[in-house]
């Protein structure tokens, strides 16, 4: 299974024939960011529509997260996982990027926006966590959550990661999508949890932004999120699905995605 999601061309081409492909059309390049527990494999259907659409998409794996979970430690913070999104970014010359964080990574997108502005379209947050500069997302999410995640750390090997929760608690409740969701899922280094954003500018920084609501079930840690996200004013579409939309409705993903953009 590619890392980048692009199962249409042959590999010995490889991404720059892709961009190149882009470039020429002139369609905005989609990187698909994960939240926690996962890796780029959950937005594999999603990205298979985006590319039989025409769009150039890339789904990036962060550090010490499903193929790369080898890498867990101590030392991998908010910065580890923004450097991530933006080397890759770079190091595949990618520019009109459409950037979407799911879930966790909504603290990544918007430490690439505040590095990498120029090469960035528009910022797409999908049910996910915004953070304010200096805040942790243990900072914003509810004390009964900090509290059991970190005890579950601290039984973990090397105490240094939170297992991953139920499919269940995605919203997945399809008998076959739970079964290999359960399969695919690592642990999430504890350490993204406590470390700070540093942001220099305001959040999103000037980019066209919106937020992706999942509302069936609501994934009910994110409410300060979503009510930063009222309070100011950003655009709100609202998906009928739960939290890993993209992995159980990647067609109505797929739509949303493309209403927002066009």
């Amino acid at each position: 299974q590619a890392e980048d999601g692009i199962r249409d061309q042959p590999r010995s081409r490889g991404l720059g024939d892709v961009y190149k492909r882009q470039m020429k059309n002139n369609k905005p390049h989609f990187v698909l960011v994960h939240g926690a527990w996962h890796g780029g494999w959950v937005w594999t259907e999603v990205a298979q529509s985006l590319i039989y659409q025409g769009y150039s998409v890339t789904c990036p794996t962060q550090t010490g997260l499903g193929e790369r979970k080898h890498l867990l430690s101590s030392n991998i913070t908010l910065d580890t996982f923004i450097e991530d999104i933006v080397n890759h970014i770079i190091f595949n010359n990618l520019d009109n990027v459409i950037l979407v964080g799911h879930s966790f990574a909504g603290s990544t997108i918007s430490g690439v926006a505040d590095i990498l502005k120029d090469r960035i379209n528009r910022l797409i947050y999908f049910d996910a966590v915004i953070l304010s500069d200096g805040q942790s997302p243990f900072d914003i999410a509810p004390p009964e959550v900090v509290k059991e995640r970190i005890a579950l750390a601290e039984k973990s090997e090397g105490k240094l990661s939170v297992p991953a929760p139920t499919p269940e608690a995605f919203g997945v409740f399809d008998i076959r999508k739970s079964i290999m969701l359960n399969k695919q899922l690592t642990p999430h280094p504890i350490s993204t949890f406590q470390s700070k954003l540093k942001l220099k500018n305001e959040i999103g920084n000037g980019l066209p932004l919106s937020y992706i609501f999942c509302t069936n079930p609501v994934y009910e840690s994110l409410e300060s999120s979503r009510e930063f996200v009222r309070k100011n004013k950003w655009p709100i579409f609202e998906l009928d699905a739960g939290h890993n939309a993209m992995y159980t409705h990647a067609k109505e993903t797929l739509n949303l995605l493309m209403k927002i953009c066009n």
